[in-house]
């Protein structure tokens, strides 16, 4: 059943979950009682057991915040839109003489920065966005919403593991620029010809090593201003508008 008062995105009960599962929508994550039993809960568990669906247990108290009805102990939150596979996208790009322009996102998890990303990244032509499965934001109401609806029409990925994303695209022919202060190149001293993926951390720990060590390319956007680091979303824009002038 679905609370009305509350978001749209949510669904909760064990058997409308379940239903949710069983009919092939998009779950973002769901929240599950900490402790709950019985035949149900566990069928629950099995299904879940090898999707990229994010579960948190939770104590009650965080799901009597989110409704006040019947949630049985589990809250799902619905994606609004339908993810891609970055294995069938890439491929079908090429299929139609479209060379590749990702934008992905390693541990960025503000909705805001989130849907402003997508904005800029779906103004410039980019093709996809390519983000975890489990820590990161995710498509929801408020983040098309923060998108300016760019969300609806920008291709977004969910991936499992983002380490061997980066590898199909590298061997599907993508060069990848990771936007890093870890090097001494900036972004003005990259090229950008040819099918690319430019791939952003959050703004307090950057891109993981795993995945800075995949990439070919490395820039930092120059600073001359006493605070030596700028809004995720915005870096992204520079850097992407950078790849489509650069051309």
């Amino acid at each position: 059943m679905y609370d009305k008062k509350q978001n749209k995105d949510v669904i909760f009960g064990l058997h409308p979950v379940m239903e949710a599962i069983k009919s092939g929508k998009e779950i973002n994550k769901i929240l599950i009682q900490k402790g709950l039993q019985g035949n149900l809960f566990h069928e629950l568990r099995g299904m879940l057991r090898h999707s990229m669906v994010n579960i948190q247990l939770v104590p009650v108290q965080k799901l009597n915040s989110i409704t006040r009805k019947n949630h049985q102990g589990v809250i799902a939150f619905i994606s609004p839109v339908t993810y891609h596979q970055v294995e069938d996208l890439i491929p079908r790009l090429y299929e139609t003489g479209k060379e590749p322009k990702f934008i992905i996102l390693d541990g960025v998890t503000d909705v805001r920065n989130f849907g402003a990303i997508a904005r800029t990244a779906e103004c410039l032509g980019f093709n996809g966005m390519i983000i975890p499965a489990k820590g990161g934001a995710t498509v929801t109401s408020d983040a098309i919403k923060t998108s300016a609806g760019a969300l609806l029409n920008l291709p977004v990925c969910r991936v499992d593991s983002l380490k061997k994303s980066l590898d199909f695209m590298i061997e599907s022919g993508l060069n990848l620029v990771a936007c890093t202060e870890k090097t001494e190149d900036t972004i003005y001293d990259i090229s950008y010809d040819g099918p690319i993926g430019i791939v952003m951390g959050n703004e307090e720990t950057g891109i993981s090593n795993d995945l800075i060590n995949r990439c070919q390319f490395l820039g930092k956007i120059p600073m001359a201003g006493e605070i030596s680091s700028m809004n995720v979303a915005v870096s992204a824009g520079i850097i992407m508008y950078e790849a489509v002038r650069g051309k």
